[in-house]
């Protein structure tokens, strides 16, 4: 069998009619046929590209992917994620031969991926169903292995300058300093791991609030851009949604600390500017990944956020939770999350924890969490 950098430079060879001179060697420009782009399936991570101004590939040894860069590839094999989010937020079913529009970026997923962004143009994976390309190395052993595609090319202007989310993303550029006056009452939900419950907890908190005739803010403050977690929280009443990639990051994975920090600032700014009157902050992952801790710390110590709801999938991590939020100094208010659904976690909870459980559908329901909490704390 052939490699797959052999098949994608014949992928390649249909789509170039001509080669623009550069003055980069390793560095080639490729014509492109404006309806092949059209045809091209556009992920989520790539909604805010401006089609109109992509003129042709860069590809070549001296064509080095960057976080944020948009590439075209083509399906090789179905792995993994067998449908992609579109632009749209739709799920359309994926086939070796379909071309989509992906971003790099590298992905830290414990339920499923570890991925970066690689070094060359070589085939690599599809890491995330709402765009994000990259190359697996290290996978969850209960998880199929990743779709794999091979990049034609980078998406570029007419000079050969690569696209990059942070050229196209609504907020970039936008100011990071708070506005001045009131701030809205807002909450950190952060978890003990992956699938712990942490969206469905902050999405509950959302509804619950909106039911009070509140207006109500949701941002996704780390991970992976996703239109599953975005649509959660529209459903449930949210009027201001935001995520890292409304400031340029697909993923807030393997990027510095400062930026990451830029992001989050930019992003309650700007919920606070649209006039949200409560917010919720979703922290990405688990806590003891340095990221994540780091960011829930801060949020805290910046008084961003006001109070913490920990999402637990089970009694010890709970525990464990409450544990390393008070070495910290953390305001944590109360556990939530997937360890809620059991009965007899929920028991355990209780008998060990000097803390409320709270389950979600008390959230939604009755807006459990009341502002002298918040104040309080």
């Amino acid at each position: 069998m052939r490699d797959f950098d052999a098949r994608a430079e014949d992928d390649l060879a249909e789509v170039r009619p001509a080669v623009l001179a550069d003055a980069d060697s390793e560095r080639q420009r490729y014509r492109l046929r404006s309806v092949q782009l059209r045809a091209a399936r556009r992920a989520f991570m790539a909604r805010h590209l401006d089609a109109g101004r992509v003129a042709c590939l860069v590809r070549g040894p001296g064509a080095r992917p960057r976080i944020g860069d948009y590439v075209l590839a083509r399906v090789l094999e179905i792995g993994r994620h067998r449908r992609l989010e579109t632009e749209t937020g739709r799920r359309a079913d994926l086939q070796p031969g379909d071309e989509v529009i992906l971003v790099y970026g590298a992905r830290y997923a414990p339920d499923q991926f570890r991925g970066e962004v690689p070094s060359r143009l070589g085939a690599c994976h599809l890491l995330a169903a709402g765009g994000l390309a990259g190359r697996c190395i290290a996978r969850h052993a209960g998880v199929r292995a990743p779709t794999r595609i091979a990049p034609l090319g980078l998406l570029a202007d007419e000079t050969g300058r690569v696209w990059n989310t942070r050229d196209t993303a609504p907020l970039a550029g936008a100011d990071s300093r708070l506005p001045d006056g009131p701030r809205p009452l807002a909450v950190a939900v952060a978890g003990t791991a992956m699938n712990a419950g942490k969206t469905t907890t902050a999405a509950a908190l959302v509804r619950g609030w909106r039911r009070l005739g509140l207006a109500v803010g949701a941002i996704k403050a780390s991970g992976t851009a996703s239109a599953g977690d975005r649509f959660a929280y529209l459903d449930a009443g949210a009027e201001v949604v935001l995520d890292p990639s409304d400031h340029g990051l697909p993923s807030t994975a393997d990027v510095p600390w400062p930026r990451q920090w830029e992001t989050v600032r930019v992003l309650v700014a700007e919920a606070i500017r649209r006039g949200v009157e409560r917010l919720v902050v979703e922290v990405a992952d688990g806590f003891l990944f340095e990221d994540s801790a780091r960011l829930v710390e801060e949020l805290c110590r910046a008084g961003l956020v006001r109070g913490l709801l920990l999402a637990a999938a089970d009694a010890a991590g709970a525990l464990a939770g409450r544990a390393w939020a008070r070495e910290r100094g953390l305001p944590l208010l109360a556990v939530s999350g997937a360890l809620t659904l059991s009965p007899l976690a929920v028991e355990e909870c209780r008998h060990h924890l000097d803390l409320p459980v709270v389950p979600p559908a008390r959230l939604e329901e009755t807006a459990w969490l009341p502002d002298d909490a918040l104040v309080a704390a």
